[in-house]
């Protein structure tokens, strides 16, 4: 073969390579439907995801003298029992500054319900007992911390029995009788700057 037929035999190859190529691509195109346009939402941050309440928690006040109402963000809970028990775990949370965290760290939540009666039963690990500072204030600042934030926030709620590992205690620290139900006491409580 001459050099001018391999040229004209590469050249037949050449356009059929491009011919094919070009006839793959359209074929392609025709055969694959084009993507819809995408009408999803784009998923949510998983915090804005969980519905919330703005509930009143009580802390102490930077002195540790009083109770300082504070307007916080709750997880919103599926009727008053969930609500409550959303509300008492933020309340086991650090305390924003300035203000104290009157219960003490490591404390959790270990039930609680509520009566047809209007009662509540908030029973906490033993460390609200045994981690406890002490002191008549302190002590009662931390029942009344409990107490008002379950009774704010919960309408069909009179009174709180705080229970300490499942069972009635006498006192956190030596000095609140807790062998009975508190209702909800606000003398304590002072308004401070950042207080809503």
């Amino acid at each position: 073969m001459t050099r001018t037929r391999w040229l004209q035999v590469g050249g037949v190859v050449l356009v059929f390579a491009v011919a094919a190529w070009i006839a793959s691509s359209i074929l392609e195109r025709v055969v694959s439907p084009a993507p819809a346009p995408s009408t999803a939402p784009s998923p949510a941050a998983p915090a804005a995801s969980v519905p919330h309440i703005i509930a009143t928690l009580y802390y102490g006040t930077p002195d540790g003298q009083a109770l300082a109402a504070v307007k916080r963000e709750v997880p919103l809970g599926e009727g008053p029992r969930e609500q409550g028990r959303q509300i008492l775990q933020s309340e086991l949370e650090d305390a924003p500054a300035p203000y104290l965290s009157l219960i003490p760290r490591g404390t959790t939540l270990r039930a609680f319900y509520i009566t047809d009666r209007g009662d509540a039963f908030v029973d906490l690990s033993a460390e609200a007992s045994t981690l406890h500072p002490g002191g008549s204030t302190h002590e009662l600042l931390t029942v009344y911390a409990i107490v008002n934030a379950v009774t704010a926030n919960l309408s069909s709620v009179e009174r709180v029995q705080i229970l300490i590992d499942g069972r009635q205690a006498d006192t956190l620290a030596g000095h609140v009788d807790l062998r009975r139900p508190f209702e909800r006491d606000t003398v304590l409580v002072r308004e401070t700057k950042g207080t809503q």
